[in-house]
């Protein structure tokens, strides 16, 4: 909130208090409040200042300061609004991000504030009663670009004006068109679409008639005819008419010093250091398309003022596009884009400005009447009903082992697990899995678990959420349908014992003759575990409670800064783990000499208290493959309606993320998606403290859980819509209803052979990918399978059920049912040794999953089979003849071990 100041202009006093907008204009030299209806409407003569501030899940307020620059607008006017940005900015403490909005080229951040669109229009902003401000009805032609927010620009009212490649709407006095190109994307429709609803509300009061025009489409509809008679008639759209904007100049990243007057003086290009930047002068960083201006913690207002002015006159004298966007950032406050041209920047978190200013104004907040909160205790609210049913499998080889009830809350370290949980829904029976990942489990034991869960969920009913997880990074969901749990060193799996006799280190596992140390973590009865940790005293920690095994004695050690609630889950504990120990209490600094023999003798430990961190508010991001190049792109001020059915969503939390796949994208496996979310962590979009090992939860559209739609408000009609998003917009624009159960996506793709473990399911990885990556979804080909319609695959079922011998998911689960076996006599599976036969070869190099040149046009699924016979068995180990005759899992393993899978 802005405080009182002589120097903060009194339209700014409260500012900042509420979250939402506020936005001011410029009005014969001073700022004038706008009404806040109708929002979205800016007159091309004016300049305005727009405040957003938000309130964050936990933590202080954020502030986001715009100015906006009509294209008629003065440069008085604009120079004015200019400097009251950074009044404003000032008079918040100065923790506010500012940004230069330019008529027609604002950033996505601006525009998603006004939902659907800003509209510009002629004329320049008043407050005078009765004066008109430009807005008499008339006739317009509006392009409408984007797929989640939407750029409106008006162009004039001619046949010239449209092309093939944007979305365009006709607003006349009774009838609103949209014409789409073909070229447009069925997400353009869509948005554009929201334009059209808006514009029929706010400008007709929801009364006129609305009409869709497809390119091309010149006979059968009426409202065709009449479209194009309004261009006096008829006439082909050139090929070659699309609007095609400047194209942007490639530049060297450039930073410069800015002087106290003013002046630029460059120190640095390409190869740039945070250390360049100092806390006593301001910088501009020149990055092309967009520019930025830092200011120092220590520099004065004057100086900012000079600095944001300077930054100005250089694009002016560079005749720079007002496409260039110049972002104003104060020390501490730096954007993710603004980091990401540095060539390192710190990972460990800095103070931010605000939460210093947070404690300096919090007693003129106060004084104001205004609530200061602090950290408030950690959300261990579930989502979902933990009272339902739960199965815990151990990967055990390349089979499950069912574990009995009674030990399914014991989980060891060096196994993985795979682990299914039913709830009571809304409508029916709800299933969550999970793939638990073991610290100490071996690689390939890793591979096998998400490779069965995924062969599991997608011969489930009902599409159920799917997630990996990794040992010391769970999600509090997970602990909180467990319960209890506790977690033991050490394993029982095949996998483990086979690694322990081929490496010859110690086996750890637990044993009640051993010396083992706990650690007791939790928040209640309903959310504690029992964490085996190295017995040796630096494991302890004064946040914590323990409990020490060693021989006949058992000890339990409390820090001295636990509360009665962790007293209360170690009493807990110990009934759980043995109810026959008689444990010795001991607390910090009290501990007898056996009980640091017992740790191997005395050492340092934490003993400061653990500080709970600021979780900030989620972020979408949209992804964008193409040919193998990766691309993500932040949605700003997202809601429910940003979830398009075309695309592949990732929703970071910060400490978990989900990736959202479409009904109608392009991605078919959730095993696939589970891959786009590990190369998003790989990404570090948001420069975070997101680990490679942080919980990867995969949710499909119409079937997403309750711990999903509560980042959102969420309507669970728009979630069964059918049709496409234009398709499904145009129904809710003309009162058309929509809705429907949703089907899963497994009823939208032919059952095939990946439906199991033993399917064509596609694992390849690069040879040494287990040592990029903890995680085994980073073995998944981001390619498709594709299938001839010759071929129908036969079910696999008889199959699943030799591999998961005893204690299958696919016999013991009430919510997995294995599609029954095709009764198709004609059906064909398909065989490598088909494309074997294939005279085309191609060196190894060049068919490697991590190749710099790769083969294009080839299976991808069977890239062994294009190597020559020679190479064959020198990679392979073995002739093609005898590999094909190998179980399918085994041609991957090898396959995988070469960088070939």
């Amino acid at each position: 909130m802005a405080f009182y100041s002589k120097d903060v202009d009194p339209v700014f006093y409260g500012a900042g208090a509420k979250p939402g907008l506020e936005i001011w204009c410029i009005e014969k030299l001073r700022l004038v409040p706008v009404p806040k209806s109708p929002i979205g409407i800016f007159y091309s003569g004016s300049a305005y200042v727009v405040l957003s501030t938000s309130v964050l899940k936990c933590g202080p307020t954020q502030h986001d300061i715009h100015y906006w620059l009509g294209n008629d607008a003065n440069e008085v006017d604009s120079a004015l609004a200019s400097d009251k940005a950074l009044e404003l900015d000032a008079a918040l403490g100065s923790c506010a991000v500012q940004y230069r909005e330019v008529q027609g080229q604002e950033t996505e951040k601006f525009l998603s504030y006004f939902k659907p669109c800003i509209i510009p229009v002629e004329g320049v902003f008043t407050t005078q009663e009765g004066a008109s401000n430009g807005d008499t009805y008339q006739v317009t032609l509006l392009t409408c670009k984007g797929d989640h927010v939407a750029h409106v620009k008006e162009v004039p009212f001619s046949r010239s004006s449209l092309n093939h490649n944007d979305v365009f709407i006709l607003d006349t006095a009774s009838k609103i068109f949209l014409f789409c190109g073909c070229n447009s994307s069925i997400q353009e429709r869509a948005k554009a679409l929201e334009v059209v609803q808006y514009i029929k509300e706010n400008k007709h009061s929801g009364k006129c008639e609305v009409a869709t025009i497809e390119d091309g489409k010149l006979v059968g509809d009426s409202d065709v005819g009449e479209f194009w008679s309004l261009f006096g008639g008829y006439a082909p759209i050139p090929r070659d008419s699309a609007l095609g904007g400047p194209q942007q100049v490639d530049r060297p990243v450039t930073l410069f010093w800015i002087s106290l007057q003013g002046k630029l003086s460059q120190i640095g290009s390409d190869s740039l250091e945070k250390d360049m930047l100092e806390k006593n002068k301001c910088f501009m960083l020149d990055c092309g398309a967009e520019v930025f201006v830092w200011m120092g913690r220590n520099t004065l207002i004057t100086e900012r003022k000079t600095s944001i002015s300077a930054a100005e006159d250089f694009l002016r004298k560079q005749e720079r596009s007002n496409g260039t966007h110049l972002t104003f950032l104060t020390e501490g406050l730096e954007t993710l884009i603004f980091k990401s041209y540095f060539n390192s920047w710190p990972q460990t978190a800095e103070t931010k400005l605000y939460d210093e200013g947070r404690e300096k104004v919090a007693a003129i907040f106060k004084h104001q009447g205004y609530e200061v909160k602090e950290l408030p205790e950690e959300d261990v609210q579930s989502y979902i009903n933990c009272r339902g049913t739960l199965k815990v499998w151990r990967v055990n080889g390349h089979e499950l082992s069912l574990l009995p009830a009674s030990e399914q809350t014991k989980l060891y370290s060096g196994d993985c697990y795979i682990v299914q949980y039913t709830y009571p829904g809304t409508e029916r029976d709800e299933s969550l899995f999970y793939a638990w990942l073991g610290q100490g489990s071996v690689l390939e034991d890793r591979a096998d678990a998400v490779f069965h869960m995924d062969a599991i969920v997608d011969s489930a009913r009902g599409d159920p959420v799917m997630a990996q997880i990794a040992q010391n990074k769970e999600p509090l969901q997970f602990f909180l349908i467990f319960q209890t749990l506790i977690v033991y060193k050490g394993g029982i799996s095949a996998g483990y014992k086979k690694f322990i006799a081929e490496t010859g280190v110690d086996d750890d596992t637990y044993d009640e003759k051993k010396t083992a140390l706990f650690r007791i973590q939790g928040t209640g009865p309903e959310n504690m575990q029992a964490i085996q940790v190295d017995h040796v005293s630096s494991s302890l920690n004064s946040s914590y409670c323990y409990i020490l095994q060693s021989g006949t004695s058992i000890f339990t050690w409390i820090g001295n800064l636990t509360s009665s609630k962790d007293h209360d889950l170690l009493d807990r504990m110990i009934e759980l783990i043995n109810p026959a120990w008689q444990p010795i209490s001991v607390r910090e600094g009290s501990e007898p000499d056996s009980f640091w023999s017992s740790l191997g003798g005395k050492t340092e430990y934490p003993r400061e208290k653990e500080m709970k961190k600021f979780i900030e508010d989620p972020h979408l991001f949209k992804f964008t493959c193409t040919e193998g190049d990766f691309k993500v792109k932040e949605i700003y001020s997202f809601t429910q309606d940003d979830l398009t059915t075309e695309d592949v969503l990732v929703l970071d939390c910060h400490k978990e993320i989900y990736v959202w796949i479409g009904r109608h994208s392009t991605i078919k496996s959730k095993q696939e998606a589970l891959n786009l979310g590990l190369k998003f962590l790989q990404t570090n979009i948001l420069e975070e403290e997101l680990f490679l090992e942080a919980p990867i939860y995969v949710v499909t559209e119409g079937h997403e859980p309750p711990f999903f739609t509560c980042f959102f408000e969420w309507d669970p009609s728009k979630a069964n819509m059918h049709g496409n998003s234009f398709e499904r917009k145009l129904a809710t624009l003309k009162g058309k209803t929509s809705t429907g159960t949703a089907p899963s996506r497994n009823a939208l793709k032919p059952r095939s052979r990946d439906a199991t473990p033993d399917g064509l399911r596609s694992r390849s990885s690069s040879s040494n990918g287990w040592e990029r990556s903890f995680s085994p979804a980073s073995t998944v080909s981001g390619s498709h399978l594709k299938f001839s319609d010759n071929y129908s695959i036969s079910s696999p079922t008889p199959v699943a059920r030799k591999l998961f011998t005893g204690s299958s998911p696919y016999q013991d689960s009430p919510v997995v049912e294995p599609s029954s076996p095709s009764t198709n006599e004609n059906s064909h599976q398909i065989d490598a040794n088909e494309t074997s036969a294939n005279s085309l070869i191609y060196p190894y190099q060049r068919l490697t999953v991590s190749s710099t040149e790769p083969v294009s046009g080839i299976d991808v699924t069977k890239r062994e089979a294009y190597l020559s016979e020679e190479e064959f068995a020198e990679k392979i180990g073995m002739p093609k003849g005898a590999f094909y005759k190998l179980p399918k899992w085994r041609q991957n393993k090898l396959k995988m071990a070469v960088d070939l899978f």
